[in-house]
This record gives structure tokens, C-alpha cells and sequence, in this order.
């Protein structure tokens, strides 16, 4: 994030001159910069969030995409199994990355390769991490098993696909 020069009325009152009112001028030119200043701030943080946000919802409308490509591909009595599977993608996708995906991806380094941290989102928000980032990764996340949902459709046994998706998206 940005950060905004600060304002004190110490520094502000030999550039007004010797005017009789000179620091209580300088206190309000500093007050309203820094209301200013916090305004831009949460700003910013509104309009990345909605970025965040959008571009994660786009990400998962990918999920029906994948689903209708899987649906073209197979016969038609195994129509309605392709879009349940779909569906589940994103429900088991979602329950282990929330329990551990999250946190092996983001977790900071335990060994350099692997996170330690945020299992089951303990600790979000946090300075680095809100909802938002936990949302959009989780989009993608559950995008890489869609993908290969069409790869193994008629090729499988539906429980067996399941735990293969949990384990991808976590």
C-alpha cells in the first residue's frame, strides 16, 4: 500500500508566517490531510478488494465452462454424473483447501518448500491475508481439478474421483 507523507504542526507553523493563528491553522491543515490521507487509504483497499473479489468470481465461472465441456464429452446417461461431479469440485475442493491447501500454500516457509501456518484460516485476516486472497486462490485452486475432470470423466469411480480432487485443490 502506499504510504502518504505525514503532517505535524510543528513543521507546518514557520511556513505560515508569524500570524496570530498560525498553529491553530496548521493543526487544522494537518487534521484534514490526514483525514484526506486515511480516505485514500481505505479507498485503495476498497477498490483492490473489489478487483480481488471480481476477478475471483470470473475465475470460478470458469467451474461452468469446465463443466459443460465435460458434459459435450461424455454420453448422455453420464451427463447429470459429470455436472455432480463438477459441483463437488468445488465443495471438497473448498473444505480441504480451507483445512490445509491454504495453509501449505501460504503458511510461511516451515522447511522452504511447504507452510506451517493458517490450517483451517487461524490467524485471517491478518496484515497479509484477508478473505478475499483466501477466495481467489481457492478459485484457482479448484480450477486445476476442474481441468482434469474431463481428462478422467467415464474413466472413474465417483468416490474415487473425490478423493483425488480433495487431495489436488488441498
Amino acid at each position: 500500500m502506499a504510504s502518504f507523507p505525514t503532517c505535524s504542526a510543528e513543521e507546518l507553523t514557520p511556513l505560515l508566517g508569524l500570524a496570530a493563528n498560525a498553529t491553530a491553522a496548521a493543526d487544522y491543515i494537518c487534521t484534514r490531510f490526514t483525514a484526506t490521507s486515511d480516505k485514500f487509504t481505505n479507498t485503495t483497499y476498497a477498490i483492490d478488494n473489489t478487483y480481488l473479489l471480481f476477478s475471483a468470481y470470473l475465475v470460478f465461472a470458469m467451474q461452468l465452462g469446465f463443466a459443460m465441456l465435460c458434459a459435450g464429452s461424455v454420453r448422455a446417461k453420464n451427463t447429470m454424473n459429470i455436472m455432480l461431479t463438477n459441483v463437488l469440485d468445488a465443495a471438497a475442493g473448498g473444505i480441504s483447501y480451507y483445512i490445509f491447501g491454504f495453509a501449505f500454500a501460504f503458511g510461511g516457509p516451515s522447511n522452504g518448500f511447504i507452510g506451517k501456518h493458517y490450517f483451517g484460516l487461524k490467524s485471517i485476516p491478518s496484515s497479509s491475508y484477508d478473505y478475499s486472497f483466501f477466495l481467489y486462490q481457492w478459485a484457482f485452486a479448484i480450477a486445476a481439478a476442474g481441468i482434469t475432470s474431463g481428462s478422467i470423466a467415464e474413466r472413474t469411480q465417483f468416490v474415487a474421483y473425490l478423493i483425488y480432487s480433495s487431495f489436488l485443490t488441498g
